[in-house]
């Protein structure tokens, strides 16, 4: 795998070569501190899948750094022209090659996470179940802000957050994701409803009292729970238009940006032990 950098800031773009003739573009939030070691996270941003891009994802990966993390946001390949399992094999692509050169990007040492809103949640999720089974590499936890992660959308909380009609993005979505009803049994695919979840890192989900993702999330942290994993479940009141103001660049603050930002920052601080080599 190799990059090619284009800006030297804060915030810099690259190209990942993650096999012959794939490129993936990531953008990079933060810079390494001369003898210190940072939190080092791989992130996915929303879209229902077909949509998004490394702008709409830049309101997650900001507050990600903002709690103090160098943040890696992947610009993965879109349905239905990439439908599963195509995004979560770029996404362990490039996840391996964020823990390959974690050094030279966040200290020596630095813990390896995946985040993701909305689909890019589902997609953490999924990359996650990857990393374990694949026993590489390591990670200190990962982190799912209203993550879809019920194919059925018909929730409750889905349902009355679109007025009981059918959520049609969602729905076509997930429909131009999974190429066929086989594909809702994979666990990478749809990880809400993975079978085995043993081996998981600690789990950060952060959900909105009114989000159309509520009872999905919470159903996904009670099985994390079961299985005797650490979950740490915040459901935010006054997480106004959640998560479509996750995914929405501008002047206007996310509600509850305060909130989810001191989330993050203390579950870095809790599951922050350097990765193993």
């Amino acid at each position: 795998m190799s990059t090619t950098s284009h800006t030297p800031s804060a915030r810099s773009e690259s190209t990942i070569a993650v096999g012959p003739g794939q490129d993936v573009a990531v953008r990079m939030y933060g810079r390494k501190k001369a003898g210190e070691t940072s939190p080092l996270v791989v992130h996915f941003h929303g879209g229902a899948f077909v949509s998004g891009d490394l702008d709409s994802g830049c309101t997650v990966a900001g507050l990600l750094q903002e709690a103090g993390a160098l943040v890696v946001s992947v610009a993965y390949p879109l349905a239905p022209e990439h439908p599963f399992p195509q995004p979560q094999e770029s996404g362990y692509a490039v996840l391996r090659w964020a823990f390959k050169y974690r050094a030279r990007l966040a200290g020596a040492g630095a813990p390896v996470y995946v985040a993701g809103e909305e689909a890019g949640g589902n997609l953490a999720a999924g990359v996650c179940l990857m990393a374990r089974d694949q026993s590489h590499p390591p990670l200190a936890g990962q982190i799912l802000v209203s993550p879809m992660l019920d194919p059925c959308v018909g929730t409750p909380s889905l349902r009355a957050a679109t007025c009981d009609a059918t959520a049609g993005r969602w729905a076509d979505g997930w429909e131009k994701f999974l190429r066929c009803a086989r594909d809702a049994e994979h666990p990478y695919a749809v990880p809400g409803t993975a079978q085995r979840l043993a081996g998981l890192p600690p789990t950060l989900l952060l959900v909105g009292d009114t989000d159309p993702m509520h009872d999905e999330a919470l159903a996904y942290a009670a099985r994390l729970e079961a299985a005797g994993l650490v979950v740490n479940l915040h459901v935010l009141r006054k997480a106004e238009r959640w998560p479509d103001a996750l995914l929405q660049p501008g002047p206007q603050p996310c509600p509850c940006a305060d909130e989810a930002r001191e989330r993050l920052r203390r579950f870095f601080e809790a599951t922050r032990c350097p990765a193993a080599r």
